[in-house]
């Protein structure tokens, strides 16, 4: 399946809240500095994907569209 997003984190607005991590384990993982990294851009769901960017309270998920480079959430 080809992956639908380009994820990137805002390490600046990240604070750790680890919501994206709870919603798409197999993405998001937080880091020793209790940051949000990505671990995989296509083994959880496009629909977790785009839940755990939005559940994000400071918006720190910025995904694109992994065709166009157009960014589509937040």
């Amino acid at each position: 399946m080809a992956k639908k997003y380009r994820i990137k984190v805002d390490r600046d607005l990240c604070i750790g809240a680890a919501s994206c991590v709870a919603l798409a384990a197999k993405t998001f993982q937080l880091d020793s500095e209790n940051k949000a990294i990505v671990l995989s851009e296509d083994a959880d769901t496009v629909e977790a994907i785009r839940l755990a960017a939005e559940s994000c309270p400071t918006k720190a998920i910025i995904l694109e569209d992994a065709e166009t480079g157009k960014q589509e959430y937040p």
